[in-house]
């Protein structure tokens, strides 16, 4: 693309396709506000004016924090190399990870929370200032790595990395929102169905409007017509609505009060913030391949800068640079489209206006579209690693499917019933539902180095293979998988007893035990040692 100088020799503020740029980009960022509100609120029975008044004002400032620096960027960009074509770094929030915060870390949390014997309301708090903590730490995670990025995403093999996202997608992301889709059948199926039309058969529509817009207007507008004509699904009824709240994210310390609860969930956040380094480095990459130079070391840095910022400010949900930069360039986005954004997602946090429109979209309209991001992570993540290790990637699902199972248990199962099934002793080896939440717990990280271990041995690297096993075996031991606490957190091995002990050094010693089995294999002749 040729560049196209400014008359005054400096960068316009807007182009034209600045707009259409900000309206994709504002749309992302609401469709991921409104499920963490669904998933929360809906699924959870969170008290909405703890979402909506603490969280979302915080995760908002983070987009507006990031997508200004993004801007800037881009302008000293343009500035230096003399070009009117560059476009800015889309930033907003990461949808596998917010989601993932939504349902496996704030969720079952504030259900931890009641049970203990919280109101509902302190225990909201309690959890949110779980989240802050949780976006702290992977703040500082992420501004350590930026500086070794490269180095982590050349210790795993892109299966690893890409394959564990996806098993959370299709198994969580995927499923549980299709539940919510069907839960409103007419609406939810309909509006998935168009998004399938445009963005995976990418059909046209017989009008011009973004494909997103057109499902997400069409939806509501079915949802609300059958509710008000009696033909809706069971429970339908209109929002109250809730007047506007003027809420500023000033810096607090709260994260404090979660830290310790924070850590607990480790092993989920460690991935977290890695997985969004790694996307990072792609990310840069990718406008590179586009024209625009961006230093992947300042891509990354402003993003775990506007997390940090998100979590010192209330937020609960991660900031990304998002994949589609080149997307934007073919609009025709400059880098007005990113200020644009980050001024409407973050003022409009503070003035109550996003909190607004969330509460009004229906949960059968916002679910279907995260079904189509899990469709879309699944499907990239294979076709961006290669056949061979397609098999390693869908092993690493299977312990996604361990941690649905955890979640959906306890109300299932009556729990009495549960801490009976997950403590007596058959004798047919471990009890199933108590292999079940060890499997589950940890299950990103497990699901890595399953991955990593399997496409080594492919690759006939066995001492490799060995290798991961044996940390696997010793992530396990101190509980950052497998972990055999209830509530996923981590220990140390010799303060264990009963039960909890011999499952812990049962998966430690499976681990072991297959290591040393293929490191006696790495010492036979390989197959070209024979054919020569």
């Amino acid at each position: 693309m040729s560049a196209s100088p400014s008359v005054s020799g400096r960068p316009r503020w807007f182009v034209a396709g600045d707009f259409n740029g900000f309206f994709g980009l504002v749309v992302d960022n609401l469709s991921i506000l409104g499920f963490i509100a669904m998933a929360l609120v809906g699924i959870f029975q969170f008290p909405a004016d703890v979402v909506f008044g603490r969280m979302f004002p915080g995760t908002a400032f983070g987009v507006l924090v990031g997508n200004v620096l993004y801007t800037w960027m881009a302008r000293r960009l343009a500035a230096r190399t003399g070009r009117d074509d560059v476009t800015a770094m889309p930033l907003g929030l990461d949808a596998p990870t917010s989601i993932g915060m939504a349902l496996l870390v704030l969720g079952p949390a504030f259900l931890a929370f009641k049970a203990q014997g919280l109101a509902p309301h302190d225990a909201a708090i309690a959890t949110w200032q779980l989240g802050m903590a949780s976006l702290v730490i992977m703040g500082v995670l992420k501004i350590i790595l930026s500086f070794f990025g490269e180095a982590v995403t050349r210790a795993l093999p892109r299966a690893s990395l890409l394959g564990s996202i996806a098993g959370i997608a299709i198994v969580l992301m995927g499923f549980l929102p299709l539940l919510e889709t069907l839960r409103s059948p007419v609406v939810g199926f309909v509006t998935l169905g168009l998004l399938l039309y445009v963005l995976v058969a990418k059909r046209k529509l017989p009008i011009r409007a973004p494909g997103v817009l057109v499902a997400f207007i069409f939806g509501t507008v079915l949802y609300y017509g059958l509710g008000l004509a009696g033909l809706g699904a069971p429970g339908f009824k209109v929002p109250e609505w809730t007047p506007p709240q003027v809420v500023l994210p000033w810096p607090t310390l709260g994260f404090i009060e979660g830290l310790p609860t924070a850590m607990t969930y480790l092993p989920l956040l460690l991935p977290f913030g890695l997985l969004m380094v790694v996307g990072g480095i792609n990310v840069s990459e990718s406008a590179r391949a586009a024209g625009d130079d961006y230093r992947t070391r300042d891509i990354l840095l402003v993003e775990a800068v506007a997390t940090l910022v998100a979590g010192l400010c209330g937020g609960v949900a991660q900031t990304t640079p998002y994949i589609g930069q080149p997307a934007y360039k073919h609009m025709g986005a400059r880098s007005g489209y990113t200020l644009l954004t980050g001024l409407f997602v973050g003022i409009g946090g503070m003035l109550g206006v996003i909190s607004g429109l969330v509460q009004w979209l229906p949960l059968a309209v916002l679910a279907p579209i995260i079904v189509y991001v899990a469709i879309d992570i699944t499907t990239q993540a294979f076709q961006a690693t290669p056949r061979e290790h397609a098999g390693a990637m869908v092993l690493g699902f299977l312990p996604s499917v361990a941690y649905l199972l955890a979640i959906k248990a306890p109300g299932w199962i009556a729990p009495e019933q549960l801490v009976a099934m997950t403590t007596t002793l058959d004798g047919h080896g471990l009890p199933e539902l108590a292999v079940i939440f060890t499997l589950g717990n940890g299950f990103i990280i497990t699901s890595m180095l399953w991955i990593a271990a399997v496409v080594a041995m492919i690759d006939g690297k066995l001492l490799r293979a060995s290798g991961i096993l044996l940390v696997a075996a010793a992530l396990t031991l101190f509980g950052l998988i497998h972990s055999v606490d209830p509530r996923g957190g981590i220990y140390l091995p010799w303060a264990l007893e009963g039960l909890p002990k011999l499952i812990s050094w049962q998966f430690t010693g499976a681990y072991v035990g297959l290591a040393a089995l293929l490191a006696l294999l790495s010492l036979q002749k390989s197959d070209h040692d024979q054919r020569s």
